[in-house]
């Protein structure tokens, strides 16, 4: 699981040619401690795909990514494609919700 911040952002998330699956979460937050190995288990069912990548934003330790995406709750899920927003779940949800998503914009 990659982990990005404003330094890797844009080589990593806006450069990227495909589906950035990006989780915005902070240590003490419960519900991102339940979505958390979800998201997880999410990236190791997609390692072989890579067009798609997933990514962990730590709301408190990069507070300016989470104004440039407008993060008001977390944890929030943001589907970024070719540097793209185009879509955004919020709250913890089951794996099945999130699969969706990536089907979707895949």
């Amino acid at each position: 699981m990659l982990s990005v911040s404003l330094s890797n952002f844009a080589s990593e998330v806006e450069e990227f040619k495909g589906l950035v699956i990006i989780d915005f979460w902070a240590p003490w937050c419960g519900p991102c401690r339940m979505l958390g190995p979800i998201f997880e288990e999410l990236a190791g069912d997609y390692a072989d795909n890579s067009s798609i990548k997933f990514v962990k934003i730590n709301t408190d330790e990069d507070p300016d990514l989470a104004r440039k995406f407008q993060i008001r709750g977390i944890p929030t899920i943001k589907f970024i494609k070719n540097g793209k927003e185009v879509d955004q779940q919020v709250g913890a949800v089951p794996k099945e919700v999130i699969k969706e998503f990536i089907s979707k914009h895949i």
